[in-house]
């Protein structure tokens, strides 16, 4: 399999798939609730059949682990991981911070990342061994190693909120003790923000398959390290991430561990 050239073919059906949305973007688009704080439009699913569509070409043994479910596909060794648009409240409201998030796993680890965010034209890129891109620019991650200097970034539980208090004691000493916190309303985003420099780490719990795989492959080739709050490896399938640039990560992670063990 030539990797740096899937994701190149992967690039291309992301930029055809964000010139779609962002031409809906001008649209009144009708909402639908999946739950309170969790919104879905027709742009969701059309954008998803349109990545099914065009992946399926590239690799038709692949399966698929898509948002919105428009394949039930299931691969022996690679998958698909797809969000459509990450940020759907952020594109109801006319916020222009959404993006497309495609990964391919191989026995469910990361080995392609696309996320390509649709108003800015900016898309992220990485593939095991080939290092992180944006716009065909290779990027890394912050070299800040003091917390006091660094930005940080954070998306709100929006479902799960078992962990509200660690949650809260971690935001308070982050509010206090950097130059502050951003909550840009898309996970993908986020994670592509730690990779070329523009955040120096980013945590969140209640997080699916869809919302990370692409962007924690782009931060680890951008010299970045992505754990669990455990300082583990399951953050694609665990539900809970942290990523940064390796300077900030002990700081960064202690403040997290005593918050949240």
């Amino acid at each position: 399999m030539n990797l740096a050239q899937l994701t190149q073919q992967v690039i291309s059906l992301s930029t055809s798939v964000a010139t779609y949305i962002e031409e809906q973007a001008r649209k009144q688009v009708t909402v639908d609730l999946k739950t309170l704080n969790n919104l879905v439009t027709v742009v969701d699913k059309t954008a998803e059949q349109m990545f099914v569509a065009g992946l399926s070409k590239l690799l038709p043994e692949a399966g698929f682990i898509a948002e919105e479910g428009t394949s039930v596909k299931k691969g022996e060794t690679y998958n698909w991981v797809i969000d459509p648009l990450d940020g759907t409240t952020n594109f109801v409201h006319g916020i222009p911070a959404y993006c497309t998030s495609v990964a391919l796993i191989k026995n469910n680890q990361p080995i392609i990342g696309v996320v390509y965010a649709v108003q800015q034209q900016e898309c992220f890129s990485a593939f095991t061994g080939g290092g992180a891109s944006l716009n065909g620019i290779p990027i890394q991650c912050s070299s800040n190693g003091l917390l006091a200097n660094a930005l940080l970034a954070t998306g709100f539980p929006y479902d799960d909120f078992t962990r509200e208090q660690a949650y809260l004691k971690a935001f308070q000493y982050f509010f206090r003790y950097t130059r502050g916190l951003r909550r840009l309303g898309s996970a993908a985003l986020d994670l592509a923000y730690v990779a070329c420099g523009r955040v120096d780490g980013f945590f969140e719990y209640g997080l699916n398959p869809w919302d990370v795989a692409a962007g924690a492959l782009i931060v680890k080739e951008a010299g970045g390290i992505v754990t669990d709050f455990n300082e583990g490896n399951n953050y694609i399938f665990g539900e809970e991430i942290i990523a940064s640039s390796i300077p900030i990560q002990p700081p960064f992670f202690k403040v997290l561990t005593e918050s949240f063990n």
